[in-house]
């Protein structure tokens, strides 16, 4: 069976987790292959709400593997706070019984968010996830297979930590590293994780040639991507269709299905210009009904209108499958619900994204009205998808409005829906039929 891939298609923040949650039901494996925990991914079960910022989002299917790839940058004690808060609500501490953790990801250091948290410019998570990545670009980074060697390597103990103490300096940083703390950290990550480390490439390779269904799970977004996206208000990774099969370890022809995650509007946490971007009644709406507030940071999201001119842009890059749409609810109640087709700028009309952030900054949108539709409680929009899956009528039971916005969005990007998300709850999406 082929590998599945989920990514995401605006700027992050778009229910990525929650989908990965349901589709994983049918897979054996969930893979995330790249981004760090400055990804946020929330599961809903009821009235338990599920929180990782690395762990798969396919850690509630009990029969599921999961994979940390090798294109991850991986931070031990976030990873540990998080294995021991699903050990208490669940009983089951993963590690090297169905979570692997791939020998090339690389580790995130106390030095790495020593200088990320110097930064006042892009409006990062601070996580250390940059740094990282720069060390694995200048070949000096530590992999999770290099730690049975370097913890008995007292030259690259001494090396490294006066790389690291030279470079903070530089920087202004005023922490400090000491070989001591440094030969702690590896032993601890050695003996907290030895047994989880394992070449997954090679484990995803063997499930797919077994018919198994492995599911790819991005981070962020496809207008974060660093090449891709709107630099240089970006992440650090390849957040993109072309990295899911290398960030995992397999080659692109495992891949059949690519799913874009889309929001019904659009968000954006950190610094860098939204052309959408609503500072009215409608923005207040979007924000206040769709709890828009990062997984991660709990910084307030920015919201705006649904952008087309993005979505033509993440589809010409990923060459999505299907799209699921998230968050149709939120939309409930408003008047008129606008989509951008094009923007303005500089005096002329354009349909491409633009390349420069000053030029984007410039940019104003070019909307097409639509008429709004009813809002509902959670509980009633639950009820609304529970019934249109039961009764296999799917996107029919949504009010026409909200039929006609799916269809809308359908047609401007090409490409079909095959969900849309009506509230958090794992069962509160509709499938298409």
């Amino acid at each position: 069976m082929p590998a599945t891939v989920v990514l995401g298609a605006q700027w992050g923040d778009e229910g990525k987790g929650k989908l990965v949650d349901r589709i994983a039901e049918q897979a054996t494996w969930v893979a995330r292959f790249q981004g760090g925990n400055n990804a946020g991914h929330t599961v809903v079960l009821g009235d338990q709400v599920l929180k990782f910022h690395l762990l798969p989002s396919g850690i509630t299917r009990k029969e599921c593997n999961l994979v940390l790839g090798d294109g991850m940058v991986v931070d031990p004690w976030v990873l540990d706070g998080e294995l021991l808060g699903w050990k208490e609500s669940s009983g089951e501490d993963p590690r090297g019984e169905r979570l692997f953790i791939s020998e090339r990801a690389h580790i995130i250091l106390p030095f790495h968010r020593y200088l990320d948290g110097l930064d006042k410019k892009i409006g990062t998570t601070g996580r250390g996830i940059g740094p990282t990545y720069a060390d694995k670009i200048n070949r000096v980074g530590l992999r999770f297979g290099d730690l049975s060697e370097v913890r008995t390597d007292a030259e690259w103990l001494s090396s490294t930590t006066l790389r690291m103490n030279a470079a903070m300096q530089a920087a202004g940083c005023e922490q400090h590293i000491s070989e001591a703390d440094l030969q702690g950290d590896i032993d601890w990550i050695w003996d907290a994780y030895n047994t989880a480390i394992r070449n997954t490439g090679v484990m995803l390779d063997n499930a797919l040639r077994l018919g198994e269904h492995v599911i790819l799970e991005g981070a962020q977004g496809c207008l974060l991507d660093i090449d891709q996206g709107t630099y240089p208000f970006v992440t650090s990774s390849v957040t993109s269709r072309g990295n899911a099969s290398h960030g995992a370890g397999i080659h692109p022809g495992h891949i059949e299905d690519v799913i874009g995650i889309t929001k019904a509007y659009i968000t954006r946490v950190g610094h860098g210009a939204m052309p959408t971007e609503l500072y009215d009644e409608a923005g207040d709406h979007l924000g206040t009904v769709g709890h828009e507030f990062g997984t991660t940071t709990g910084r307030k999201r920015r919201c705006g209108w649904f952008d087309a001119v993005v979505m033509r842009h993440a589809q010409r890059i990923n060459g999505f499958t299907g799209l699921a749409l998230t968050k149709l609810d939120v939309l409930g109640g408003l008047d008129e619900i606008k989509i951008c087709v094009a923007y303005e700028l500089d005096g002329k009309e354009i349909r491409e994204f633009p390349v420069s952030a000053a030029a984007i900054a410039r940019c104003k949108p070019v909307y097409i009205t639509m008429p709004g539709f009813p809002g509902h409680s959670l509980t009633e929009w639950l009820a609304i998808a529970k019934n249109a899956n039961d009764s296999g009528i799917g996107f029919a039971g949504l009010p026409a409005a909200a039929q006609n916005y799916i269809k809308k969005v359908e047609a401007i990007v090409g490409v079909p829906c095959t969900s849309v998300g009506v509230g958090p709850d794992r069962d509160a999406t509709i499938d298409a039929v």
